[in-house]
């Protein structure tokens, strides 16, 4: 059986990525699931002198290893400022010091969700352009926006987003 892993570029405890990444893992069929949650891999702010001065934290070496042995990637992305949230900018950082093809060609999904009426847009093309550098496989691309209204009780309440996230979640499948 495959193994997969979702997780949202957010550190929010009550994150709607990661409540969006989490209902996107449910859709996938006949694979072992695991939710990370970026909280459980502090890290201190990448700088060059701290890197020289203590090395590589046991977190991104333990995260790198996750995305190094999983058979696929679910990944929801928040926008803070029309960009990646500190806390993913800064993960990110850390594992390209290790290995710069970070995503190891694994199959993704990636996605983005926000209050807002563009849905985290901006921060999927920022990702969409950036992302294939580090060898990301990306398959599909979803984005739902005004969260408080199409997203209720763990699921998208409105049919057309759900029907675009199955068919998304399909093709990330058959990837697999």
């Amino acid at each position: 059986m495959k193994n997969i892993i979702a997780f949202a570029g957010s550190n929010s405890r009550n994150s709607i990525n990661k409540q969006l990444a989490t209902y996107a893992s449910s859709l996938v069929d006949n694979v072992n699931v695991t939710i990370l949650d970026l909280n459980d891999y502090d890290l201190p702010l990448y700088g060059i002198d701290l890197e020289n001065d203590k090395g590589i934290p046991d977190n991104a070496n333990k995260f790198l290893d996750i995305l190094k042995n999983t058979d696929g990637i679910i990944l929801s992305l928040a926008e803070h400022n029309g960009a990646y949230a500190t806390v993913f900018k800064n993960l990110f950082d850390w594992l390209t010091r290790i290995e710069a093809k970070m995503f190891f060609n694994k199959p993704m999904l990636l996605m983005a969700t926000s209050p807002g009426g563009r849905g985290g847009l901006t921060v999927l093309e920022i990702a969409k352009g950036r992302f294939p550098y580090h060898d990301a496989n990306i398959i599909e691309t979803f984005s739902l926006p005004f969260f408080g209204d199409n997203f209720k009780n763990g699921k998208i309440v409105k049919d057309d987003f759900d029907e675009q996230l199955k068919n998304s979640v399909r093709q990330f499948q058959k990837s697999l």
